[in-house]
């Protein structure tokens, strides 16, 4: 059936293409949560986190690079290769290869950290799964039968690194990571609750069943915790910093790109003293004379900027939401007819984390943005979170990678379902935050000061992230010396307008999560670094709306891969 989701154009397949596909048809295997978070089929279970699955990756990285490099060498010998080939084997090479390049120090043995690792995968790819169905909750079922296998080959990963390549996390991930997985073991977890959800939806069969492997995931989460907080904290160095070498392997994960970073820790702090100097100037306007800090508390408890309950914020979200996608969709991008929908949603997982989740491929589950609220959390300022709305959706994640999904007729599989760089994507989506005050939809001095407050907190996180994890001098009103966990918790404080408890949560991910904060704000300036050149390369001929084209339609991609494409 052919979908009202295809683009016009079709390019027929080349011999790249078929190489990236099979990486990626293969891929799923090993990584089941990659076709649960598109929404597509999975017979798979869950991932497979044990050394034997790290192999395997590796494995395959190892024979998808050598089958790249031979079809290169064919399609050179034969001029068959376009330029969506050449970007792709661009792609391919550093994305596959960066990963190598972790694989063999040992960092994907010891992924561990309060955000972004096999725990919260465990456990938050369960917001994601359909409800509404029987295939639904059977999906769900399967999954969560698979959770105590990959839980097993995680903790097998664990005690790997830590008695042959002498890797373990430090103490305080493991704590904060042992406090998680405890909470999924304990009498209200979000298994057994899912389990009661279904009653009424399936047979008794079934809910029985359901209810078993909810229960034998709780046990093996519950193992999982005593194991952290016995057999692998007691090896656990209490220095979180990860050193320059292992820092230089995350940053080319997270940017696809490689940087001074001296010389970008330099420039943070000059970026940093230009948003205050900034903020400052929006505060005066706002509130003349006042500090701008008294100025964000005044907007918090302005009753015209407040939203109660969670009903509320989905609601206003939404409307801006789709107020963008109308407007921008006017004069500023080509907005395909599938990306003109976007869900806004409240999550059940409660971690505070906004998140955007991919269409799947015939959009029939459309884009969606995530906001996880805390329990107890029931106030919003609308000031602070407009600019959000537009990092989350359009024109941020929603067009970014909803475009991918689009151009299913052009893009092969891998580059548009797991090609993901965080550089990429996060410096696009802050890029789309400028951009909306560039363009007019941030006029209103407060949601402009959020703006600039969105700002500040990325700029922070590069300075206190690369400061903190090289060893690099803190400024001198922190006294100068090393950057340690207490000066980086005053450097944030003084600097991020964020309740103390999430901003605690914030620390624990920057330190737990080395080089990723940082590549929103780095990603944005080598986005702006790209715009640039392109500008200065075509001159009269420089378009900003066929620049933004011709960057989306290449889906997500290394930041030195996405600058020789544009300029090639």
């Amino acid at each position: 059936m052919t979908s009202h989701a295809e683009p016009t154009s079709r390019r027929t397949p080349s011999a790249i293409d078929a190489i990236a596909d099979a990486y990626f048809d293969e891929l799923c295997v090993l990584s089941p949560s990659i076709s649960l978070f598109l929404g597509t089929e999975n017979p798979h279970g869950f991932d497979d986190y044990s050394p034997e699955g790290l192999k395997a990756a590796n494995d395959l990285r190892a024979r998808t690079l050598t089958k790249v490099d031979t079809a290169e060498a064919d399609g050179l010998v034969t001029n068959s290769l376009d330029e969506t080939d050449l970007v792709t084997i661009d792609a391919m090479r550093e994305r596959l290869g960066t990963a190598t390049d972790l694989y063999e120090a040992g960092l994907q043995h010891t992924v561990l950290n309060v955000i972004e690792s096999p725990v919260q995968q465990m456990r938050d790819i369960f917001d994601l799964l359909p409800t509404d169905t029987a295939a639904g909750w059977e999906t769900i079922s399967a999954t969560m039968a698979a959770l105590p296998r990959s839980i097993a080959g995680y903790r097998e990963s664990l005690r790997y690194a830590r008695d042959q390549l002498s890797r373990v996390p430090a103490r305080l991930q493991i704590e904060r990571v042992a406090a998680q997985s405890e909470a999924l073991s304990e009498a209200d977890n979000r298994f057994s609750a899912l389990a009661a959800d279904a009653a009424g939806s399936v047979s008794d069969t079934f809910g029985r069943e359901l209810t078993a492997r909810a229960e034998s995931a709780r046990e093996a989460f519950g193992g999982l915790a005593r194991f952290l907080r016995t057999e692998l904290a007691e090896h656990a160095p209490e220095n979180e910093a990860c050193g320059r070498e292992d820092y230089a392997l995350f940053s080319r994960e997270f940017l696809g790109a490689e940087v001074d970073l001296e010389e970008t820790y330099e420039w943070a702090l000059d970026e940093l003293d230009s948003i205050d100097a900034e903020q400052r100037q929006v505060a005066n306007r706002i509130q003349p004379g006042a500090e701008f800090f008294d100025v964000m508390r005044m907007l918090d408890s302005d009753p015209q900027r407040a939203l109660h309950g969670t009903k509320a914020l989905q609601e206003w979200m939404q409307t801006v939401a789709d107020e963008a996608i109308t407007e921008l969709g006017k004069t500023h991008f080509d907005i395909p007819e599938p990306l003109q929908t976007i869900e806004c949603m409240i999550a059940p997982s409660a971690t505070g984390a906004v998140y955007y989740s991919q269409p799947s491929e015939d959009f029939s589950r459309p884009g969606r943005m995530w906001w996880s609220v805390p329990k107890g959390v029931s106030e919003f300022a609308t000031w602070q979170e407009k600019t959000t709305v537009y990092h989350e959706g359009v024109p941020g994640h929603h067009l970014q990678m909803g475009q991918a999904s689009y151009l299913a007729a052009s893009l092969n599989k891998w580059r548009r379902h797991v090609c993901w760089v965080s550089g990429h994507g996060e410096g696009w989506a802050l890029y789309a935050e400028r951009l909306m005050a560039e363009l007019g939809f941030l006029d209103e001095p407060g949601d402009y000061l959020g703006m600039l407050d969105s700002q500040r907190l990325r700029t922070s996180r590069v300075i206190v992230d690369i400061g903190f994890h090289l060893g690099f001098n803190a400024p001198a009103h922190l006294g100068g010396g090393v950057w340690d966990r207490a000066k980086a918790w005053e450097f944030l404080t003084q600097n991020v307008a964020m309740d103390r408890t999430f901003l605690a949560f914030e620390l624990d991910r920057y330190l737990g999560w080395p080089g990723q904060a940082p590549s929103y704000k780095i990603g944005q300036r080598l986005w702006e670094d790209i715009r640039d050149e392109s500008r200065a390369a075509q001159g009269t001929g420089f378009h900003l709306k066929t620049f933004h084209s011709r960057a989306l339609n290449l889906g997500s991609l290394g930041l030195d891969p996405l600058r020789r494409a544009l300029l090639r």
